[in-house]
């Protein structure tokens, strides 16, 4: 479901295929506007990150299709499952961030949902696409060591 760090952060979902798909140029932590259905379904692990971004339109940052699951116990006030949802930043912040998206091939993805403080954060990333052979290199390079960490023990052990 989610960890607790030391820091008093409960990781709630991650988007791992976005290391995979992307190299990261940088990190930002945002709040997210949500509904307090919305915020028990998280609560309950009930998100997921895959296939979502955000995008900057009049001075005002948004996410799209983050999917959260309606809530079980919730009624009509349950949302959209995949509606846009308002991410809150500074000014100073989403004009920074306006300015690494207007750069050719760099776009904004969330990289994990988590507590922090009771509070839903979530961490976006300035992010730039990889190509096919980047990601070939990528796992040719975790493999070697792999194998490289597997011998060392095999070593440590005789």
């Amino acid at each position: 479901m989610w960890k607790l760090a030391k820091d008093g952060i409960k990781l709630i979902a991650q988007n791992r295929k976005a290391r995979h798909d992307y190299f990261i140029e940088e990190v930002i932590e945002a709040g997210i506007v949500l509904a307090g259905t919305e915020v028990k379904s998280i609560r309950l692990g009930r998100v997921n990150l895959k296939d979502s971004y955000a995008d900057i339109r009049n001075g005002e940052i948004f996410i799209n299709n983050m999917h959260i699951s309606p809530y079980e116990m919730g009624n009509i006030a349950n949302k959209d499952p995949v509606r846009e949802r308002k991410l809150l930043l500074h000014k100073r912040e989403i004009n920074k961030l306006l300015g690494y998206t207007q750069q050719k091939g760099l776009t904004l993805i969330p990289l994990k949902i988590y507590l922090k403080g009771g509070l839903v954060k979530i961490e976006l990333a300035i992010a730039r696409g990889k190509r096919q052979y980047d990601k070939r290199q990528d796992i040719a390079r975790r493999d070697a060591q792999r194998d490289m960490d597997r011998a060392f023990r095999e070593n440590q052990k005789i």
